[in-house]
């Protein structure tokens, strides 16, 4: 039964420190999901999602990323929905999978409703990464045929993190994840129109985690075998899976060290085509107004989910090719004002998407998902073709954002609702997270921020 193997991992994890490298990493990985949290935090659905639970808020010891106190599953719920709202969270490329709205949002509300300190959250975030990755690798892209991977696996690596943090010994830590897996949830045709429901799927799948794990500690027991056996997640949802593939290098490769931050405010799916586009303008000066027609060739998924030709939201903006391509090609960039109504309305931008061609590249879709590649060709007005292979994503692995650049990002996200001064405290805070020993304000600086405004 895997979900015991996960839990005699997860014991060995706590039992040992984690290495330089793995914090190092953890602690990237929890600056970008608060880059991500703050922004979505002052966004539909969450500003609505606080009149809805407003029972649950203003008490509690946890904090939402507003810094509004709230009981611990309602501010896992709300900040996974905001760490996932304005799509800058981050990836597992190899399980199509946003690890870090859903496990650190569980992570971190289990962490500042116990009292337990930075170290101890650092630990139980790598041990929802490292199990919930391998979980997503296996189910593969069978699986993201018709489900969304950070609502259904988001549930496991917010579920081993809660364990965590509740120091579960190795029954009740199989129990946790085998009760969740039955809460796995989140269908791709919620977000293939104007909806809220996507990043809802990732706020469900940490309070689904939470819950699991809280009512494991209590004694509440799941069905052991419910992700590998004959009727279980493995073959509902996806083509049965090698399960013993999937842990063969469990606490010996961590999946937390190769984890892709965005560079862009959009689907993933869609950076190889704008990382394509804008390295031809660089290499080339191209002048916009020659481009005759651009052909965009990559994989099949990112057709399907991120093909939208003519999009009027901003949810639907961020999962169309086109939009996200001529907008690169014109602004320079794919960053929230991408997404604000001036933007989108931009008559060149229109004009220019009406150009745009996009095809299924074979050889780029056999690669995926562990590679993420487009082909980009810019045909211009004087019969030249400027074409341009993109073999993976600023942000991947192969090509990482600095820790310089994530302070960067951090910043040009967090700073426009808390202000500069708290932005760059929090920032140093998050940068020393292994040694700090109360985690319960760390948004309160937001709290006052957004009073203030």
């Amino acid at each position: 039964m895997i979900v015991r193997t996960f839990a005699e991992f997860a014991r060995e994890l706590d039992a040992a420190p984690l290495s330089a490298d793995v914090i190092h990493h953890a602690k990237r990985a929890v600056i970008d999901w608060f880059a991500a949290l703050v922004p979505g935090a002052v966004e539909a659905p969450c500003v609505l999602m606080e009149r809805a639970l407003a029972d649950d808020l203003d008490r509690g010891r946890a904090r939402l990323g507003t810094g509004r106190l709230a009981t611990a599953r309602t501010a896992a719920l709300i900040n996974g929905t905001a760490a996932h709202t304005v799509e800058v969270d981050d990836i597992y490329r190899e399980a199509i999978y946003h690890p870090g709205a859903p496990t650190i949002a569980a992570a971190l509300a289990a962490a500042q409703d116990r009292n337990e300190s930075g170290e101890r959250f650092l630990k139980a975030v790598t041990a929802g990464y490292e199990i919930s990755t391998r979980i997503g690798a296996a189910l593969g892209r069978a699986h993201y045929r018709y489900w969304h991977n950070t609502g259904t696996v988001g549930t496991f690596g917010a579920s081993a993190a809660v364990a965590m943090i509740h120091r579960l010994d190795v029954d009740r830590f199989a129990h946790a994840l085998a009760g969740c897996a039955t809460f796995a949830a989140g269908l791709q045709q919620a977000f293939r129109m104007d909806s809220m429901s996507k990043p809802l799927h990732a706020g469900h799948a940490a309070d689904a985690g939470w819950l699991a794990a809280s009512m494991a500690a209590e004694g509440v027991t799941g069905s052991l075998n419910v992700i590998d056996g004959e009727a279980g997640l493995g073959f509902a949802m996806s083509d049965g899976p090698d399960w013993q593939q999937a842990v063969s290098t469990l606490g010996k490769d961590f999946h937390i060290t190769r984890i892709t931050f965005k560079n862009h405010a959009c689907c993933g799916h869609t950076f190889a085509a704008i990382d394509g586009a804008l390295e031809l303008m660089a290499r080339h000066s191209v002048d916009v107004n020659q481009i005759d027609r651009i052909r965009v060739g990559t994989y099949r998924p990112a057709l399907e989910v991120a093909g939208n030709p003519d999009p009027h939201t901003p949810a639907e903006a961020r999962f169309s090719l086109q939009y996200v391509v001529a907008s690169a090609l014109i602004h320079g960039s794919v960053r929230l004002a991408a997404f604000e109504p001036e933007r989108m309305a931009d008559p060149a931008t229109r004009a220019l998407m009406k150009h745009i061609d996009l095809s299924v590249d074979p050889a780029l879709d056999a690669a995926f998902p562990g590679q993420r590649a487009a082909r980009v060709t810019l045909v211009m007005r004087d019969g030249r073709e400027l074409s341009h292979l993109q073999p993976t994503r600023k942000g991947d692995p192969e090509a990482p954002l600095t820790d310089a650049d994530l302070d960067g990002k951090f910043l040009e996200l967090v700073a426009p609702v808390m202000g500069d001064r708290a932005a760059q405290a929090l920032l140093a805070r998050l940068w020393a997270l292994e040694s700090q020993s109360d985690l319960r304000d760390l948004m309160a600086a937001a709290k006052t921020a957004l009073n203030a405004a």
